[in-house]
């Protein structure tokens, strides 16, 4: 083969790859997608629906392309496995990240 005969197909692969990656890219911004307002007022709501979890407010949620952001206290480690199920079951939710912490 010749040396520009490598070239170009070295170029195609390049290119190939460089679209496959553009094909897996969100389609959401770095503020995030539409519903996420939705989605993380949603969320609060089902907080509201389990007076188990602490005190209005004590979890903060966040969310981002989908992926719900938990963050803040709560008295039990229970809580906080609770908090990450009630999240998960809100439609639109893709993940669940989960920095809340326990104080007992």
């Amino acid at each position: 083969m010749s040396q520009s005969n490598l070239i170009s197909q070295g170029t195609m692969v390049l290119l190939l790859i460089g679209l496959s990656g553009c094909a897996t890219f969100e389609k959401c911004g770095v503020e995030g997608c539409a519903g996420d307002n939705k989605i993380t007022a949603k969320v609060q709501a089902a907080f509201a629906r389990h007076p188990e979890l602490g005190e209005p407010n004590s979890i903060n949620v966040r969310t981002v392309n989908h992926v719900v952001y938990l963050s803040g206290s709560v008295s039990e480690g229970l809580m906080r496995l609770t908090a990450e199920s009630v999240a998960r079951q809100v439609k639109g939710v893709t993940r669940v990240e989960d920095t809340i912490y326990a104080t007992k």
